[in-house]
């Protein structure tokens, strides 16, 4: 039987899996409720070159205090650009942040890690640093690194900027990281500028991104816009999120929460535009509520933590800009059954969400607390969920009818050279998973989930060995490290 033209008219493919929280027509409702705060509240900036440029852009300002006009937020919403592309350190695009394109990586600044060998929470370490940028290196479901850490053994003010130098040194994905002050960046930017082979290097297909939070609610700090504005002129990516709670510094409701979250991104975008009309900006937000009994910020045990996530993600596409999100994140104290429930559920979301650059995979005691069996644990269920995200694909190849035909009433397909071509690919296959019997299972230990995820990690540390910098740009980051270290000293 000959089924090579038993294509179906006008047939349309379902080429990914997707779905939506928020329809076009409440995006435009959001996006104005957010024009009327912008416009009629109005907005505190702490930063004089900032408040100078609202100013002669035609805002009204009083003091720190500035009303936006819906005109400028729509014009800095148009100029600035749908798509982003992020290189690897050695400047190969690796990543397109457009459409519904999604990238996962760990999160930055946590106090505290579990101790990979002890299981102990305790103060964070360059090395952990150093240990995470190489789990990112060799993990597929990794595609950008951040620190997931605050290191505490180094000059605290310098932390920052022994953070980026750790992550360059340990791997080649994009890097996104959080900075102290305008200073400390520079230098930051100076190691990448170096790595990349020059500062038009680095712009041109960016390795670094800058993640940088107003205060929300509709406050600017002064350091905010330095960065922001440092990262304008630079021409190199910018992530400008605020970190809202529901109950707290929004209202107790999801939709209020999606107009507080933009209105603090969007009025960054236009600070940022006017600086530099066309500069890549990230928008996005980390939204959680506060629960009203522990007064704690909820991050993966909250199906609202989804929910407004992922209506953000639609109101963001909706204006054409890059969206930074969250997933991968608990929580829960320890690596357990609550975590993994959070991790599955938050990264599931995100996907299908269609957000850009996903970020705090690893993340345990909201926020608190970081985790490389959590990266290890974050990275198979991304590779799970992307099976999912992925649909199916209806071809000749996949409907599969001549060898139906061929093996026939009652037959097997485990002969079959479609089944040898296709087994590996059409069917996910686990890393860590058990599928195995249980007298099988038994024999080789019992080893539970949990372990391997500890076995996994120490594995990836002891045999993946990332690609080194050029002996010539370490020596060049190394007289960086220590100008800055002189300078903090002074």
């Amino acid at each position: 039987m000959n089924w090579d033209k038993c294509i179906a008219s006008n047939q349309v493919d379902n080429r990914s899996v997707q779905f939506s929280v928020l329809s076009e027509s409440q995006c435009k409702r959001i996006y104005s409720a957010v024009l009327d705060v912008l416009e009629g509240t109005g907005t505190k900036v702490f930063n004089l070159e900032a408040l100078d440029l609202l100013r002669a852009a035609g805002c009204r300002v009083e003091g720190e205090r500035v009303w936006i006009p819906a005109r400028l937020v729509d014009k800095a919403v148009r100029s600035a650009p749908s798509r982003i592309s992020l290189a690897d350190r050695n400047g190969r695009r690796r990543l397109l942040l457009e459409g519904n394109n999604t990238y996962f990586g760990p999160g930055p600044t946590t106090p505290n890690f579990i101790d990979l060998d002890s299981g102990e929470r305790r103060k964070v370490t360059r090395q952990d640093v150093c240990n995470v940028a190489t789990l990112v290196d060799g993990l597929p479901g990794m595609d950008f690194c951040m620190s997931l850490a605050t290191i505490s053994d180094v000059e605290p003010v310098l932390a920052d900027v022994h953070e980026v130098h750790a992550m360059l040194q340990n791997t080649t994905k994009p890097i996104i990281s959080w900075t102290f002050n305008v200073q400390n960046l520079a230098s930051m930017v100076a190691m990448c500028e170096v790595a990349a082979g020059g500062a038009e290097n680095l712009r041109d297909n960016p390795s670094f991104v800058l993640y940088t939070e107003p205060a929300t609610p509709l406050k600017h700090p002064g350091e905010g816009m330095d960065k922001l504005l440092f990262m304008a002129d630079k021409g190199l990516p910018i992530i400008y999120t605020p970190g809202v709670q529901g109950n707290a510094t929004a209202p107790a409701s999801l939709a209020g929460v999606i107009v507080m979250a933009a209105a603090d991104s969007l009025a960054g975008l236009v600070v940022h535009q006017l600086k530099k009309e066309g500069a890549p900006f990230i928008s996005g937000g980390v939204v959680t509520n506060m629960d009203m009994h522990t007064m704690i910020h909820c991050y993966g045990s909250s199906p609202d933590f989804c929910l407004m996530h992922a209506g953000l993600t639609d109101l963001i596409h909706y204006l054409g800009l890059p969206m930074f999100s969250t997933a991968g994140c608990s929580d829960s104290k320890a690596l357990d059954m609550q975590s993994a429930i959070e991790y599955a559920l938050t990264i599931y979301s995100a996907a299908l969400s269609g957000a850009n650059l996903v970020h705090d995979v690893g993340y345990l005691e909201s926020g608190m607390a970081g985790s490389l069996q959590g990266l290890v644990m974050g990275d198979e269920i991304i590779s799970y969920v992307r099976k999912i995200v992925a649909g199916i694909r209806v071809d000749d190849e996949t409907l599969a009818l001549d060898v139906i035909d061929a093996v026939g009433p009652g037959g097997h397909f485990l002969q079959e050279d479609h089944t040898f071509r296709n087994f590996k690919s059409a069917f996910w296959l686990p890393k860590l998973f058990n599928r195995e019997q249980y007298t099988a299972w038994e024999a080789k230990g019992k080893i539970t989930y949990d372990q391997r995820l500890t076995d996994k990690a120490r594995q990836l540390l002891a045999e993946h060995r990332p690609e080194p910098l050029d002996e010539i740009v370490e020596a060049e980051m190394q007289k960086i490290i220590v100008l800055v270290e002189s300078g903090s000293a002074a």
